[in-house]
């Protein structure tokens, strides 16, 4: 999570609570001049079109006042979906079991994306078994996870 992820996280984490949701996570993605900011809240009985609209107004008043943005950008806010990201040690705790697609920030084992079962889970890092081999990745190289749905 970058230091902008973060500090918006702290920002907006508290309004969305106040809705009676739970910010799931959040990412901010640049693409030159066009940037997007997804924003994913959770709610035990599911989240719907006016949840995420209700949830957008109140995120934007925010983000209008405090302004911690300075280039243009797309906000998103939205459930996590059935490939739901993990953002935080208890996601991954969670999804303990689960098959997982990783992108890590930095190269390891000579690679960047992994996909496979999330055996384990540490306070710093997470084992997944890779066609038998277990590889292990430290949270803090993580730049993006999800979960792969079943159908």
């Amino acid at each position: 999570m970058t230091k902008l992820e973060q500090d918006l996280t702290e920002m907006l984490e508290p309004a969305v609570e106040a809705l009676g949701f739970e910010l799931l996570g959040l990412e901010f993605v640049q693409a030159g001049r066009h940037s997007t900011l997804r924003v994913y809240i959770e709610n035990e009985g599911g989240v719907s079109v006016d949840n995420c609209a209700d949830a957008s107004r109140q995120v934007s008043a925010i983000l209008d006042v405090e302004d911690p943005i300075t280039n243009e950008y797309d906000l998103e806010v939205s459930s996590p979906g059935v490939d739901r990201p993990l953002f935080k040690l208890a996601h991954y705790e969670k999804a303990q079991g689960e098959e997982v697609r990783v992108r890590t920030k930095l190269p390891q084992d000579g690679r960047r994306n992994f996909k496979g079962d999330l055996i384990a889970v540490s306070a710093d890092m997470i084992t997944l078994k890779i066609d038998g081999n277990e590889h292990f990745i430290m949270l803090s190289n993580i730049e993006r996870a999800n979960i792969i749905a079943k159908f």
